[in-house]
């Protein structure tokens, strides 16, 4: 049997390029065992915030004809799990999934994962990361794939907004600032997430839909400052669609009371 079957041993921190396992193949069946199914944190990107742990959950489900012997699934960045520059195990003793049988030849595979800043979850891996799993039927029938799920792994957002002043006299100016933050893994704080371009968005007082303003950018400290004139009362926020590499986030709307 070729499969690498010393990932069935790692604990602590992955580190896959000092394992001694064949080097990367394409995917492997040998026998009738497949693998499908497979969901990772509930088909949501994994948020990572700067400092707290973050834990999610993998499911997929694993059939052969004389039943499903045992399972494991691996999380890795990188082109390859061999070429992967950081990544997790799953947090059972063994590293292993647990499986529960549906019947005679299926059964559905769940593993639990922590992802922490400093520890696996560094800067230059925010992205896309893939699952490499394995099953094996009681009779060694086995399938391995390299890049069983493709998902995303991004740091976590913030953004602020301030209108002011308020109140303020109707067609007088108004100044929007705000900042648009990022968790920073290896520093373990948040940071300014420059250059990103982020929506100035209002609601009449009586509504509850946003409109947007206009479109500007953050600095390279990731503050935001606009000027618009007051019309009516209401609440204005800044909006940021989010990137591959961190997730949308909406401002709360302030208040600005329009005399």
């Amino acid at each position: 049997m070729r499969m690498r079957a010393t990932l069935g041993v790692l604990t602590g921190a992955l580190a896959l390029s000092a394992l001694a396992v064949p080097a990367a193949q394409a995917d492997e069946v040998h026998g009738d065992t497949t693998i499908s199914g497979v969901v990772v944190n509930g088909s949501k990107p994994v948020v990572v915030a700067a400092t707290a742990k973050k834990t999610i959950t993998v499911s997929f489900t694993a059939k052969d004809a004389s039943g499903v012997g045992w399972a494991q699934a691996i999380l890795y960045h990188g082109a390859t799990i061999d070429s992967s520059d950081t990544g997790a195990v799953a947090n059972s003793s063994n590293n292993r999934a647990t499986c529960t049988k549906v019947n005679a030849t299926t059964s559905t595979c769940k593993s639990t994962f922590d992802l922490q800043s400093g520890e696996n979850a560094f800067n230059f891996a925010a992205g896309s990361w893939k699952v490499w799993a394995i099953a094996t039927g009681k009779d060694n029938d086995y399938v391995q794939k390299d890049n069983a799920k493709t998902f995303q792994v991004q740091r976590l957002s913030k953004l602020t907004a301030d209108a002011a002043p308020e109140p303020v006299k109707k067609g007088k100016t108004i100044t929007v600032s705000g900042k648009l933050t990022r968790a920073n893994w290896d520093a373990g704080t948040y940071s300014g997430y420059s250059t990103q371009p982020v929506k100035l968005q209002f609601r009449k007082k009586s509504s509850s839909t946003y409109t947007t303003v206009k479109t500007i950018k953050t600095s390279s400290n990731g503050s935001l400052k606009t000027t618009v004139k007051a019309t009516v009362d209401g609440y204005f926020r800044y909006s940021f669609a989010g990137t591959s590499t961190t997730p949308a986030v909406n401002a709360t709307g302030d208040f600005i009371d329009v005399k």
